[in-house]
């Protein structure tokens, strides 16, 4: 088992004359819940799509568990979209089924419980939910795998404070201890709590890697009075190309 289970070296990724990622250099340990934070337009959907291996690196190098993404490191991680990929006709029941036959790591004992607290029943279906509702559902079935990384995009965009403070908990509470989460949100206030890293990316770039602690301690801020300092003066405009 390797140390570190991200890797970035001199990691790109464009589109077209578009650089959604320039010249990325990270590398991320175990049993850590990190924080990708930034505007929207800033890559953090790519990045998360590289490590899904949905997209392919434009140059330099990405590893997981010491493994370019592929076969092996698709089976390690477990990715929650941001936005819902299932069809409206299928039923919770049928989403779990889907999970149990799909993942080998899925624990369908805990994604029913999940279930239960949350009171979906497993005959509701996907269409009759609330957007908070399918948020959570999806949530449970990605947490109740036991992967080495669960990559999480923007999951409380959209959901009231209610359902992020019951998101939130859920990720806390139900990651495999030994593997990493990495959440990508722009609501860092709602996150922070949970953090044990930041990672800030501006158009592209890592602007800053650090500790929750370190950054409370050297800055005398909250990790989102930083996030604010750093982008209040950005101007967005053009196309965006994380979304």
């Amino acid at each position: 088992m390797k140390e570190d289970l991200i890797v970035c070296r001199d990691l790109v990724k464009d589109y077209g004359k578009l650089t959604a990622l320039d010249q990325v250099n990270l590398t991320i340990g175990r049993g850590r819940i990190v924080g990708l934070l930034g505007p929207n337009g800033s890559g953090k959907t790519t990045l998360i799509k590289l490590l899904c291996g949905l997209l392919q690196p434009s140059g330099g190098e990405l590893l997981i568990d010491g493994q370019k993404p592929g076969p092996y490191t698709k089976s390690q991680v477990s990715y929650l979209p941001d936005r819902m990929y299932f069809a409206d006709w299928m039923k919770a029941k049928d989403l779990t089924d889907f999970f149990a036959d799909f993942y080998p790591d899925f624990d369908r004992t805990k994604a029913e419980d999940m279930c239960r607290s949350l009171k979906i029943e497993p005959g509701h279906r996907i269409k009759s939910m609330s957007k908070g509702t399918k948020e959570k559902l999806q949530l449970a079935l990605v947490m109740s795998r036991k992967a080495q990384l669960y990559l999480l995009d923007e999951p409380i965009a959209g959901v009231d404070p209610a359902a992020r403070d019951f998101i939130m908990n859920t990720i806390l509470t139900n990651y495999n201890e030994n593997g990493t989460v990495l959440i990508s949100t722009h609501l860092i206030g709602d996150v922070e709590r949970v953090l044990d890293e930041a990672i800030f990316l501006q158009m592209g770039h890592v602007v800053r890697h650090d500790s929750v602690d370190a950054i409370r301690e050297e800055e005398g801020k909250s990790v989102d009075a930083l996030f604010r300092e750093i982008f209040r003066a950005e101007a967005y405009g053009g196309e965006h190309y994380d979304r």
